[in-house]
């Protein structure tokens, strides 16, 4: 094996370089994984436009100690080249990375909410990840990708996982309402995840366009354009009724405002997407109201990747519905402006090795 590797540096805003790095050496109860496959996500787009937000590039890094650049990439499958001892997947083993890292011994740990570890970190986000060709992966946080699954389906696993782990915390029972705000790719990995775990009467909103016809295909109940006659075409559905369960996928300015407006009293908010900007919503309505706001953030691996990797495998049309056609690192800055740009209508995949 060589001891350099290419990887894509992020030293800045719209500053990403391609450049030879050691091959990183894995610590105890890390294997090293050759990266086959590594996604693209709304994160890493503002990343690229406008930060250092997430990225440690001006602030000490967690896991070395050091000051510096950082290898983004956080969706990523792999194969195994050097097994740690102590996992159960030898060498050559296919797997997919949940990318987050979770201590085990914290309150939150022990409640299995590892997402919300006190010590949480994320491959790619503050530590370095799969935009490289090969990354240093905790054991724990990789799964065995199914027999057959194509490795561009399998880099959904993760942001599927998001989605399903979304679906988990809607708290939805069966045969409620539901109306997914936000059609895009974590709105529809939400819808693929209600799908999965209940039988729910989902309707989903966006402006028009392929992705709302995309939603009817993955199990939509209804689809409707977003205007400002929503709750009366919402009412004339549900015979007058408001909708149990409203997940705010957007990130939209206003959009957690329409959706606790939308939801029927006693009924639950989920925000899901990412405000740009600190919202405005009304808290004298939603307390006299008893609505329920709830949120939700990244996913459990034990939990949520394994039932991610399931449903991919089951249901090829999820892939075939998102995963675009692979490109080279060198292409990573144009993929991330398409991205940013609102271009991008599935996922796009690097592949390092191309």
């Amino acid at each position: 094996m060589p001891s350099t590797m290419r990887a894509a540096v992020y030293h800045g805003p719209r500053d990403i370089r391609l450049e030879d790095v050691d091959i990183p050496v894995p610590a105890e109860g890390e294997a090293l994984v050759r990266v086959l496959r590594s996604g693209i996500c709304g994160t890493d787009a503002s990343e690229w436009i406008a930060g250092p937000k997430v990225f440690p590039v001006r602030h000490r890094h967690p896991h070395s100690g050091h000051l510096g650049p950082i290898i983004p990439g956080h969706e990523f499958v792999g194969e195994i080249v050097e097994a740690d001892p102590r996992s159960e997947f030898p060498s050559g083993t296919l797997v997919a990375s949940g990318a987050g890292i979770w201590c085990g011994d914290c309150r939150r740990c022990a409640e299995g909410r590892t997402n919300k570890c006190v010590q949480y970190r994320t491959l790619g986000l503050n530590l370095h990840g799969g935009m490289a060709e090969y990354v240093a992966v905790p054991s724990k946080t990789l799964r065995a990708l199914p027999i057959g699954l194509a490795l561009d389906h399998a880099a959904l696993a993760q942001p599927l996982a998001v989605g399903i782990h979304a679906a988990r915390r809607a708290g939805a029972n069966a045969g409620d309402r539901i109306v997914v705000i936000g059609a895009g790719a974590i709105g529809s990995f939400v819808l693929a995840g209600l799908r999965h775990l209940g039988d729910y009467d989902i309707t989903v909103v966006d402006i028009a366009g392929s992705r709302l016809a995309r939603a009817e295909r993955l199990g939509a109940d209804l689809t409707l354009i977003a205007s400002s006659s929503l709750g009366e075409e919402l009412a004339e559905a549900f015979d007058g009724d408001k909708p149990d369960v409203v997940i705010e996928a957007s990130g939209a300015p206003g959009q957690l405002a329409l959706a606790l407006e939308l939801v029927t009293d006693g009924g639950r908010v989920e925000a899901v997407g990412i405000p740009k900007q600190r919202p405005e919503v009304d808290l004298h309505s939603m307390i006299f109201r008893e609505i329920t706001l709830d949120s939700t953030l990244a996913h459990v691996c034990d939990t949520d990747l394994p039932a991610a990797l399931q449903m991919l495998s089951q249901n090829p049309v999820l892939g075939e519905e998102f995963a675009e056609t692979p490109v080279s690192l060198a292409q990573l800055g144009a993929a991330l402006d398409r991205l940013a740009g609102g271009h991008v209508e599935g996922k796009a995949i690097i592949d390092p090795g191309a």
